[in-house]
This record gives structure tokens, sequence and C-alpha cells, in this order.
């Protein structure tokens, strides 16, 4: 997308509620990308013509077809709708997803609570009309909000069941006579959801939509509990959603967040729990709905997991996804057995295959097969051009594809395709930093193929992360749900000062503690841990942004003040107006932070004594590593980047910063942002990134 303007025209129902839902996905998009233009046209579908038909009886595509029709036809670039209304499947041919942070979910009663005619829309409402209301009588109702609660007015009829959210988004809220708890009456999971569709391959949607869907996750189980990497115990505990297979040791779902839900689609020779293209669908569906997905497979996904047919399935609409390794049977088995795949002077390597194919059935492995098998070399980087050599002297094709793949699993990883015959001079042109890395040389068909890492938000870009190690998983977990690639070098390292517990053990004595960054709230956090401090006596809190605000909440403190917009030491002084005067105050801060925010506490006749809390140590590296943009989280990281590799190193890189001192500190080498976060959280300044990608 281009900075110009950028005219889409969008296509919705003419009722008020689809009016206003409309204009505020728009809003929301406009938002984050102010080049976008819009042209709205608006519809009647046969669902907002036909007002006898019961929806229980209704066609799928009752509120959708003539936006269907539409944008097929190429009269309109996208379509809102409520998300419950979207038929399942969408037509072929159209794309779709959800907007994040739907709505209240829960449905209400507008009306008397003693009915004798109650209005309902769907089976269940029914359900639980007719058991909360036995000597009630039930009755369909139909048409837009206004004209239903018309029909209560006129006593046509005495309650309506209907969703809460409507009547929010509509601004008639003081009309719910009563919210119904989610446990007595569950309603779709679509309910309060929005959701925008549009033509498949469309890529200017397939980019806006990267902004608000995560990347799929394939953890490989490994085998047995306790074959499952690190990096996979972390994806499964960040999962929204689980999608696993047939697992020898199904412990491992114990990693996943209680709430998550978890859908078995598992696979066992003649017991297959779902066809393969249905847990395609599956997983393309979660994942456009929003939902962090993570894929579980047992053993190794990349051996015989049917992972590139479900890879390539998300591909297909332009969905992104990254694979975590297991442990496979071969390895254990190896391991266990003393059976080693490879043992000096008696196994240099080892073939992997299987006799079945797809459909069940068994193929030859005589020598002919195995000798199409492709064949990977370790440790042979060096001897490529000789081993292709050797390889065309032996009658191989010299068209034959391979592949030389540098420091495999690493955030230097980097793939070099050829054939046999280019493969010496492909090697000549890779950087000598690279080429020190351990690499592996692929032979055969395989070396053709690979997953499309340019999905995305980021698009597959490396980004340097130079935060502290506090922030730093949170900053890899963004990143990566927007597809990017994080290169993980914390440049600082955060060091507690003894003189700060003296202040602490006199915590009682003060009536606010003033907090400017998640940094300083852990590093405080750990102070009162550190020093047994009993909760109960720590005072107010006051803390510049929202970031720092779920860092106190999530750690059970709780933030008293901070300002809703500019999260700022300005914006802080401003909010604290009220609540400070006479009050003791107990600034805590960073070695570099300045008493800018004391002095101006001060200035308001607060009586503030400034302590520095911890100090920000640089960590030295010896190499740059290749990066796209570069994340500095404070004007430390900056200080250490140029001290490390020299600002030179940020030449025709993306630059982004959180906060105004890690901007200034910049300008003082002569350097400027290209991007600042417009939100004070490791998220919400990834997500700034993700966003000046779109232009």
């Amino acid at each position: 997308m281009s900075d110009t303007s950028t005219v889409l025209k969008v296509g919705t129902r003419s009722s008020a509620l689809a009016r206003s839902q409309t204009q505020a996905v728009l809003g929301r998009l406009q938002a984050i990308l102010p080049a976008l233009a819009f042209e709205i046209l608006h519809v009647y579908a046969p669902g907002d013509i036909d007002q006898k038909t019961d929806l229980r009886e209704s066609p799928s595509d009752f509120f959708t077809r003539p936006l269907d029709t539409g944008l097929l036809a190429g009269e309109i670039d996208l379509a809102v709708h409520s998300a419950k209304d979207l038929p399942d499947p969408v037509p072929e041919g159209l794309d779709w997803f959800w907007l994040p942070e739907a709505g209240d979910r829960r449905d209400v009663l507008v009306g008397s609570l003693e009915p004798k005619v109650i209005g309902v829309s769907s089976e269940r409402r029914m359900a639980y009309a007719q058991a909360r209301f036995p000597g009630a009588v039930c009755r369909s109702i139909r048409g837009p909000i206004e004209e239903r609660l018309r029909q209560l007015d006129e006593s046509c009829f005495d309650l309506l069941i209907m969703a809460g959210v409507a009547l929010q988004r509509l601004g008639l809220e003081n009309r719910i006579t009563e919210w119904i708890p989610l446990d007595a009456l569950t309603p779709p999971e679509a309910q309060g959801a929005l959701a925008v569709t549009f033509r498949q391959g469309d890529r200017r949607l397939e980019a806006i939509r990267d902004l608000f869907v995560k990347v799929a996750v394939f953890v490989g189980a490994g085998i047995g509990s306790g074959s499952l990497t690190l990096d996979g115990v972390r994806a499964l505990k960040s999962a929204e959603i689980c999608l696993y297979d047939a697992l020898l040791d199904e412990a491992v779902l114990a990693h996943l967040p209680p709430i998550a839900p978890r859908i078995y689609v598992g696979k066992r020779q003649g017991a297959h729990s779902q066809p393969q293209s249905e847990i395609n669908q599956l997983l393309c569906d979660y994942v456009r709905r929003g939902y962090r997905v993570v894929r579980l497979k047992g053993g190794d996904p990349s051996i015989f997991g049917r992972l590139a047919e479900e890879v390539e399935a998300l591909e297909s609409f332009g969905l992104a996804s990254r694979v975590l390794p297991g442990i496979s049977a071969m390895q254990v088995a190896a391991a266990d057995t003393g059976i080693l795949l490879t043992r000096r002077d008696v196994a240099r390597g080892f073939a992997v295959m299987t006799p079945r194919q797809s459909g069940g059935g068994l193929v030859p492995v005589g020598a002919d097969a195995r000798a199409a098998l492709p064949v990977v070399f370790y440790m042979a980087v060096a001897a490529a051009p000789a081993l292709a050599a050797e390889l065309l002297a032996d009658g191989e094709d010299a068209a034959t594809p391979c592949a030389l793949v540098f420091g495999a699993g690493s955030d230097q990883e980097q793939v070099v395709r050829a054939t046999l015959c280019a493969v010496s001079g492909k090697l000549e042109t890779v950087d000598t930093a690279i080429r020190s890395l351990p690499g592996l040389f692929v032979v055969g068909e395989i070396a053709r193929y690979g997953f499309n890492q340019a999905l995305g938000a980021l698009g597959g870009r490396r980004i340097l992360l130079t935060c502290s190690e506090d922030l730093m998983p949170k900053a890899v977990q963004a990143v990566q749900d927007f597809g990017g690639r994080p290169v993980v070098r914390p440049l600082i390292r955060l060091e507690l000062l003894a003189e700060a517990a003296a202040s602490v053990q006199r915590i009682d004595r003060f009536d606010w503690i003033a907090l400017t960054s998640p940094a300083a709230v852990r590093c405080f956090q750990t102070l009162l841990r550190q020093e047994r401090i009993d909760l109960r006596r720590v005072p107010e809190i006051m803390a510049t942004g929202r970031g720092s605000a779920r860092v106190l909440e999530a750690n059970g403190l709780g933030c008293d003040l901070y300002p809703s917009a500019d999260a700022s030491a300005d914006g802080l002084l401003a909010a604290a107006v009220p609540v400070v005067r006479g009050k003791r105050v107990l600034r805590l801060r960073s070695e570099t932070a300045g008493t800018s925010l004391a002095d101006g506490l001060r200035g308001l006749e607060a009586d503030v004594e400034d302590v520095v809390l911890y100090a920000n140590r640089p960590v030295s590296y010896p190499d740059c590593p290749p990066f796209d943009a570069v994340f500095f989280a404070s004007a430390s990281a900056v200080e250490a980047f140029v001290a490390n590799w020299g600002k030179e190193a940020l030449a025709k890189k993306t630059v982004l910063t959180m906060g105004r001192p890690t901007t200034a500190a910049l300008a003082a080498h002569g350097l400027a942002a290209d991007v600042t976060g417009a939100d004070a959280t490791v998220e919400g300044v990834i997500g700034s990134l993700a966003r000046s990608y779109l232009k």
C-alpha cells in the first residue's frame, strides 16, 4: 500500500445497526492506516426484505447474499458483517477475518420479567425462555432492533431475548432489563464479533488482515512429555486454541492455559478423526477468527507429519505460520537403544522413508526407490562443490536442485538454492560470516520447495530486539504473532541498587509510589519480594501508561492512577494534579531517568523522595547480527548499540523506538526513529512497526 490515499469500496446492509458497525470498523482501520479512504455502498439483503421467514429456517446467506455477489463481481472491495451472519463456509472465491476485541457476547432480557409472550429468534433462546418462564408462549420475532423494540412497546410481546451488544452499539443500553450470564445461556462463538469479507487473493485486504490475525504455530510434541522443546512449551503456554494429533503422551496438553480449547484431530492407521481437508479448514478458520492457534503434532512435524499440506492450506489464504520442531521417534530410538544413526567407520548417514503412499497402499522400497531419496550432507558446505562434481560424475542430472542451509534454527539462518552444476558459483556469493555458520548441503527434488516466510504483517523480516530480559518475552511473542523473525540481543541488563532497599523498608510512610516504565515496575516488585515487604503496606501507585499498569495488575498490585492518553511524565503530572498536593511520594526510577518527574511533583506541592531503583548495565556482543529493523525500548539500549556496533550499523535499517528519552538518545547521535510506538506497551510498539510496513 502506498502513502497516497487508497480508496476501498465498502458494502454494508442498510439497517442502523449495520451502518453503526461499519462506521466503527472503518474508523478503526483508518486510525491505524490513515492513507485509507472509503466509499460506502448500502444494500438490502434478503433477510432485510423478507420479514416473515423464521430465522431458524432461513438460508445461510440470508443476510450476506448481495454483498457476496458484489464482492465476486468486483463492485465492492470489502463488506462488513456481524460475524454470526456469515455463511459457513463462505462462498468460494471469498475470504474473511474477524476483528479482535468483540463486544459483550451475552444475551439480554428486554421487557417484563413476568411475560406471557416472549419474542425469540433461535432454538437456544427458545429453550432458555421455556425453562425460565414455563407459563409463557414463545413466538418468532424478526426485523431490525428498532422494529423489535417497537413491537415490544406496542404490546405485541411482553419480553424479548436479544444480543446485548446490538443495543450497546445503537446507544440503547438503557432498554436492557437483565443481562443473562454466559453459563445460563451460552451464545454462539461469533456473537458480538465483527467480520470483514473480501475477494480471496486481494493482497490489499490480506495485508490489512495481517494486523489483526496471529501467525499459526506448528509445534512438535516429541516422543513423550520429556521430548517437548522449551520453545514448544512456551508456545503451548501462550496458545488461545490448540488442534492436536494423537500423542504418545497427552500430558503435554497440561502446558495449555486452562481456558484454551483443545480440539482432537488425530490420525491413526485406519482411524482418522477427520479428513485432512477438514483439519486444514479448521486451522485456517481459527486463525482468521484472530486466535493464537497452536497445531500440536506428535514427534517432529517435518517428518511424515503432513506439515506441507497444512502450511500450504494457510498460504493459499495468505496466512503465515512458523514451525517448532520436536524430538522424533528416530532420534529417541537411536539415543535410547544405542542403535546410533551415525557411527564413525560404520555408518556415515541413513535413509528415512515410508512404504505407504497416499490412501494407505504400499509402494516399492527397492534400490531404485532408495536411490531417488534426497540426500542431506552434514559438515559439507566447504566440500559442496567437490560433492556436486562427484555426483555429476556419477551420472546425476546437472539440473538436480540442491540447497545450502546455513545456521539452521538460528536467528541468522539463510538458505541458498542452486542446481548441482551451479552450486560452486552460488557458494562464492555468500557472505563470509554466513559461510562460517554450521551448514547442511541438501540434494534432491525437496530442495525446490520451501515455506513462504514473507507472509504476515512483518513479512518474515528480522527484527533486532535490544530490550532488557524482562521485556524480551513479550517482544518476541509480538514479533512472531505479526510474522517477523526475532533476533534476540538484549543490550542492557537491569541491576537493582542497594540504596533503594532502605526506602522500600519505609514504604508505609508514603502516600504514593511513582513509577514510569514496566521495567521500573518489575524491579520494584523484585525488591518487594527480596525485602519481604507485606503487600498490605504498599500505598497507592501511579504510573505513566497502560503497559506499566498491566504489569502491576498482573502481579496483584494494581495501578491507582495513570494518564488515559499521554503516556509520559507530563501526562502523569497532569493526571496527578488533583491528588498529590501535601502528599508524600516515593519516586522510584532508573539511573538515567533524571529528576524531571520528581521536580514536577514538587511543583504540585508534593513531598517527594527521589530514589534511583536500578541501573542499566550494557551487554556486549562481538558481531552485529543481520537484521531489517531494530527495536529500542530505552536510551540505554541506544547507547549500548552504538558502543557495540557503531551508528553506521543502522544505515538503511528501520529504527523503532518506545518513549521520548529513547528518541532523544538517537537524536544525540544524529539519528532519527523511523517508527515511534503509538502505545506505550511492547505489543503496541511492535504493532506500530507492523502497520508501518503496510505503507
